[in-house]
């Protein structure tokens, strides 16, 4: 693993556990839904403040927490419908797509829900715009495989909620999803034996949909995207 290697050779940094922590509390307490200032600003604000290795560390480690919270949360939701109704509702996570397919009426999509207060919005759409810009970095700093599934599974989340979860598909929502995008290829780029691209990703970029992207204070359509094109775009370069 080159970013172990990394991490006990010669090319070592120098990190600050505590001024992680640190940063992480800031960045979960003073911004998301909370916040009064509009969700782009919030990301560039977030990602200033994130823009050297102590940072990069404490972006990766919010995409981890934002998946395995959302895993989570998916997990609690399975078991109840299953409780109240007796169905049973397969959930894997390399693949969220046949769980949404099967039951997205029935299911809350938890991003907008994560107990740590992140947002998909400001805190998760500003660390994956770290992790895509300081992507040359990622082997001095952390393991890139789990960092790119967790990348992945927040695409899958993100554009499965758009289709079968009654997520609404404004320019916030786009902007994350372009991030997950481009930011998954920026990393796969940095890898010596980058993973398979998983499931719901290839079942993706076999289509040609254009989504309406609409404005996030109204229901004005102000441009649109199309998610297997950008994903053939990136990640088949």
């Amino acid at each position: 693993m080159r970013w172990l290697r990394q991490l006990l050779g010669g090319n070592r940094v120098q990190l600050d556990p505590e001024r992680q922590q640190a940063l992480l509390r800031d960045v979960r307490h003073r911004y998301g839904a909370r916040s009064q200032a509009r969700f782009p600003e919030q990301a560039e604000a977030i990602a200033r403040l994130l823009d050297d290795d102590d940072g990069l560390v404490v972006a990766a480690r919010i995409l981890g927490e934002a998946a395995d919270e959302a895993h989570a949360e998916l997990q609690a939701q399975v078991h109840d419908v299953h409780r109240r109704t007796g169905r049973r509702l397969l959930l894997h996570r390399r693949n969220y797509r046949p769980l949404w397919k099967e039951a997205g009426p029935s299911l809350r999509w938890p991003l907008f829900a994560l107990p740590s207060g992140l947002h998909p919005y400001a805190q998760v759409a500003a660390a994956v715009a770290v992790v895509g810009s300081r992507a040359s970095r990622l082997d001095r700093v952390t393991d890139p495989t789990p960092l790119v599934t967790h990348v992945f599974e927040v695409l899958d989340l993100t554009t499965a909620g758009w289709e079968y979860g009654r997520v609404r598909v404004d320019t916030d929502a786009a902007a994350l999803a372009e991030r997950l995008i481009s930011t998954a290829g920026q990393v796969l780029a940095t890898m010596d034996d980058p993973p398979r691209l998983p499931p719901a990703v290839r079942e993706l970029m076999r289509r040609n949909n254009t989504l309406d992207v609409h404005d996030p204070t109204g229901p004005r359509v102000v441009g649109g995207f199309n998610p297997g094109a950008r994903m053939r775009e990136v990640l088949l370069a």
